[in-house]
């Protein structure tokens, strides 16, 4: 369902080198979709102008290698000239695809970090946060995020060494005031928080009540709204707080309507 990105530049930057050393030799490329990312366009553009060929074909007619006394033969579908054509070719290359690790999952749920669908890791915000994760102070880069080219792993791999040197360079990190607190006398340990809190924050402590890390705590009030027993407030939104606000509100609102 996603791109490897590399696989057809590669192909095609492969193709250009070996006209590069001898421009008689004849390449082929089979692929289903070609994508050169960027300026790679430009490469695509040269190998096509340069003679090497390019052939599409469909996951209903894959291509069909096999092997005899004279070498290797390869069976693809051309969909342009609408017929099967046939290649011997002295070599026949696979570009691979990149795909996340098999222990990415155990990975994941040991560090607490989300995966995409695919399963890579998936960043905070696509703009606004790319080398964050939600939990603070993890940072991501690479193939660990996304299959990409090396230029590409270089410039986030600089990014996220940057972001980890904002808070080691600092000697105290403050923190936000807008964090959850539990009123444990109030909490049956249902693990409402536990189950919502999407930083996996809220834990169970040795008295059998949930317990928040006001460290860890992002704010974002999930439990507090979550919670049955009202046991979990935000600080500085505490119920009260809001009420009296909207009730501060409504009263100005008659006074100067």
């Amino acid at each position: 369902m996603y791109c490897s990105r590399v696989c057809c530049a590669e192909a095609v930057k492969n193709a250009l080198k070996l006209k590069a050393i001898n421009p008689d030799i004849e390449v082929t490329i089979l692929f289903r979709d070609m994508r050169t990312y960027g300026h790679l366009e430009l490469y695509y553009k040269t190998a096509r102008e340069q003679g090497v060929r390019f052939i599409r074909w469909t996951p209903e007619r894959r291509p069909q290698v096999s092997t005899n006394k004279q070498g290797v033969e390869v069976r693809v579908y051309d969909e342009a000239l609408k017929r099967e054509v046939l290649l011997k070719p002295y070599y026949l290359v696979l570009s691979a695809g990149i795909r996340p690790r098999e222990d990415m999952e155990e990975l994941a749920s040991r560090t607490k970090l989300p995966l995409t669908a695919d399963g890579f890791f998936l960043e905070a915000h696509m703009k606004l946060r790319p080398l964050d994760f939600f939990n603070a102070g993890v940072f991501l880069c690479g193939l660990s995020h996304a299959p990409k080219m090396i230029p590409e792993t270089i410039s986030q791999a600089q990014g996220a060494a940057a972001r980890a040197a904002t808070i080691l360079s600092q000697r105290q990190l403050p923190i936000s005031g807008v964090v959850s607190v539990v009123d444990q006398e109030r909490c049956v340990a249902c693990l409402t928080c536990v189950r919502l809190c999407p930083y996996h924050v809220p834990c169970i402590n040795e008295e059998g009540v949930a317990a928040i890390e006001a460290a860890a705590c992002q704010g974002c009030g999930i439990c507090a709204s979550a919670c049955p027993r009202k046991a979990i407030e935000v600080q500085h939104y505490r119920d009260e707080q809001i009420v009296a606000k909207c009730d501060t509100f409504f009263e100005a609102l008659v006074r100067g309507g």
